[in-house]
């Protein structure tokens, strides 16, 4: 019978040892994946569920962890793919898979990686190609990743990219041959405007079209020497209110500049503007008031704006909202706050009483009243005596205390945003009612208190950043009780408010909120307390010294700032108040004109065609004009 026992004994021994060891190899994998490495602390945790198919604990705690480190690989796995960075997005997909080999999300973007890999090197050809101005080499190659990689990024881009400025050039108004813009020479003086027309039609093959509308005693002054035809019409019809029309690129449409013939003939276009960080509502706001656009769609959802307008508005728009459809920028604020505190409490002395009370009591046991037996025999039993208790108490404490409380946020936030950080209580407060019928309802609001910091950053171009600061601490000093048992608190405060301009990781210390007490009571018996010597032991002194000093260290460090756009579209040319986005009424440089054109001159008097001998032989090569006008002598003068 022992010898059974004792081996029972050594096989409970050998079982317990086991568990042990299996509930502390299970612990050393979960400190593992507490402290960051989630692969092995799970590896480990994995191995003793093999030995512990059963144990509930072990089992529940992996299939957690393992869910939250899969979702973890794989938000690793698509930020480094999305990054460019594959052999860590391989790496990440390949851990999430061996925690869970069915997981479909990891297994395609483990198919993704390697797609990406291939197709690297086609989307820097064509990026190359796009910058290089061949865009439709770039479209090619583009298309063709994207036949094997739909989700390509940058594939997909330079095709967009490729297609707008296709629509762009589509949408565009047709523009004159650009060998009529050779400089010419031309002098007219109060010429009928329809007969310069037919004359430079005449010289350069150039057709015109006049509305039914279009004034027939409208005349030009012209004398120009060395311009270009365009800018020759351009001001022709600007003197006269006229607007033009090109049709192709030979044949131009003239018609009065009115409201009407504007309606009738000026095209609109459509364009869709999807706003990826301005707000829809206030870029909405300035297209009305600088393009004075009135046909405009808001659609917040979606942050798009849509607008109706001619192609030199919409041109303006595109510029305008350019320059306002900026990332904000963002500053990561690392914040320290530190409350240091220093207490010393003492407490020495004899404490003797304060008051010392002789009283009479009778029979009754009434104190203060006596019997007329009672007063006339008067004896020591009717005399009572009281003193506190203790009679004397002896005093001997002292208590030394530090407090380093530290708060260490760090928020980031964007560009004239606040951030709120709350550290500490909400305390309770009940506030009671009583309405007229005698009911009674109570009522629970929360009062928060200890330490309470808002920041509101605004990040400067040059990186520097001001920051309106607030800091409050507070704490509960006392309570007091009110008659209807209510309690209330005395709230004990310090604050602090400022605006800083600091540069990118320069620390700044607000320092200086102190709060310091010293107290100093003593408690005395009159007269022997002033004995040389002997007066401490009929005194007892309490002093108690409170310091707290509230210290806060703030260094921004800018995370992102606004990129300026480029200088063409801070500054551009907006049109005339009558024409928004048209062409400036200038001239170009003579240097940036081609070579010289033929001359057409003349004088023609009023009511009278120009005689023909006053102009030189029109040319009729085949593609306009050029060369050098033949000599000729001085223009006749008016009449001749």
């Amino acid at each position: 019978m022992n010898k059974f026992m004792l081996i029972f004994a050594l096989v409970a021994l050998a079982a317990m040892a086991v568990s042990c060891s299996t509930s502390q190899s299970y612990l050393d994998g979960r400190s593992r994946v507490e402290s960051g490495d989630v692969e092995g602390g799970l590896a480990q945790v994995e191995e003793e569920l093999r030995k512990d198919p059963g144990n509930v604990e072990i089992r529940n705690y992996y299939e957690r962890q393992k869910a939250v480190a899969v979702q973890r690989f794989l938000t690793t796995g698509d930020n480094a793919r999305a990054a460019g960075r594959y052999d860590e997005a391989e790496a990440a997909y390949q851990i999430a898979l061996r925690f869970d080999s069915g997981n479909t999300r990891a297994m395609e973007g483990t198919a993704n990686v390697k797609k990406d890999r291939e197709s690297a090197e086609k989307v820097l050809q064509a990026e190359a190609a796009m910058k290089s101005g061949d865009t439709d080499d770039a479209l090619a190659r583009a298309k063709e990743i994207l036949k094997d990689n739909p989700a390509q990024k940058n594939a997909r881009a330079i095709v967009r990219k490729v297609e707008e400025k296709k629509a762009h050039e589509v949408a565009m108004n047709p523009r004159l041959n650009d060998k009529l813009r050779k400089p010419i020479t031309m002098e007219f003086r109060d010429a009928p405007v329809r007969t310069v027309f037919e004359l430079i039609s005449k010289h350069t093959g150039l057709n015109f079209v006049f509305d039914k509308d279009m004034p027939a005693d409208a005349r030009a002054t012209v004398f120009v020497r060395d311009t270009s035809i365009e800018d020759v019409l351009r001001y022709v019809l600007v003197t006269n209110q006229l607007e033009k029309k090109v049709l192709n690129e030979n044949t131009v449409l003239i018609y009065p500049n009115n409201p009407a013939k504007q309606q009738a003939y000026k095209e609109l276009t459509v364009k869709s503007f999807y706003l990826a960080n301005a707000d829809v509502r206030q870029t909405a706001n300035m297209v009305r008031q600088l393009v004075k656009t009135r046909d405009l769609f808001v659609d917040e959802k979606l942050n798009l704006l849509v607008m109706r307008d001619t192609p030199e508005a919409v041109r303006m728009a595109e510029k305008l909202i350019a320059n306002q459809d900026l990332a904000d920028a963002e500053v990561m604020l690392e914040l320290e706050v530190l409350e240091v505190g220093y207490n010393k409490l003492q407490s020495l002395g004899v404490q003797w009483p304060g008051s010392l009370g002789v009283g009479l009591v009778g029979g009754a046991g009434v104190p203060g009243q006596l019997t007329g037996r009672e007063a006339s025999h008067l004896n020591s039993s009717l005399v009572r005596i009281t003193v506190p208790d203790p009679l004397v108490q002896l005093n001997a404490r002292a208590q030394d205390g530090r407090t380093n409380v530290l708060a260490n946020p760090r928020i980031r936030v964007k560009n004239k945003e606040k951030a709120h950080v709350h550290i500490g209580d909400r305390v309770p407060v009940i506030t009671t009612t009583a309405g007229a019928t005698g009911f009674v309802s109570e009522s629970v609001n929360y009062l928060d208190v200890g330490l309470k910091l808002d920041v509101e950053p605004q990040v400067f171009l040059d990186d520097d950043v001001g920051i309106k600061v607030g800091l409050e601490v507070s704490n509960v000093s006392s309570q007091t009780k009110t008659s209807a048992g209510t309690i209330a608190y005395q709230i004990g405060t310090r604050n602090a408010s400022t605006t800083l301009r600091l540069k990118d990781g320069e620390t700044q210390v607000l320092a200086g909120l102190i709060n310091d007490e010293d107290r100093r009571n003593a408690n005395r018996v009159p007269g022997l307390s002033n004995l040389p010597g002997l007066g401490r032991l009929f005194s007892s002194n309490d002093d108690t010294v409170n310091k707290t000093e509230l210290v806060l260290l703030i260094t921004p460090r800018v995370i992102r700032n606004v990129e300026r756009p480029g200088v063409k579209l801070e500054e551009f040319n907006s049109g005339t108040e009558a024409e928004v986005g048209g062409a400036p009424l200038q001239l170009p440089a003579q240097s940036q004109l081609p070579a010289q054109g033929p001359a057409v001159s003349g004088n023609v008097p009023p009511q009278a065609a120009m005689p023909s001998q006053s102009y030189p032989t029109p040319r009729t090569e085949p593609e306009g004009f050029s060369g050098r006008p033949p000599a000729a002598g001085p223009a006749p003068k008016p009449g001749q």
